[in-house]
């Protein structure tokens, strides 16, 4: 794995993340995803930025380097991890909102495809 391909991979993944987050989040999809007023924004970006360096650790390790593999990585992972949170996001509640766990495992499909491609596409740049 380049490591350097990892880092600015990384890095610009979790930007990526953070800002389709909040356009998805916070813009498109804010009335079925409503802000409490508590969030912690630094949490935020952490957690985008964790994301951005799991996208480049599976795209380095796999050597992509093109738009369309990272897509369909993106597909993968993002739809695992989609169903992944979302199945433990509702292990306490008694009424699960099927539509808006189908709505959030689309956003994060879509989000991790154009991270995905968005590293793959820098990876592919600094060859």
């Amino acid at each position: 794995m380049n490591v350097k391909n990892f880092i600015v991979g990384g890095i610009i993944g979790g930007i990526v993340n953070f800002l389709l987050g909040w356009l998805l989040y916070g813009k498109l999809f804010k009335d079925l995803f409503p802000q409490t007023g508590t969030e912690n924004m630094t949490y935020i970006f952490l957690g985008c930025m964790s994301f951005g360096f799991l996208m480049s650790t599976v795209v380095s390790l796999a050597s992509i380097d093109k738009c369309l593999s990272g897509i369909k990585a993106g597909v993968l992972i993002g739809l695992f991890i989609g169903l992944y949170t979302n199945f433990f996001m509702n292990v306490s509640n008694p009424a699960v909102d099927v539509n808006l766990m189908l709505i959030d495992i689309a956003i994060t499909i879509t989000i991790a495809i154009l991270v995905g491609a968005t590293i793959a596409v820098v990876n592919g740049k600094m060859k």
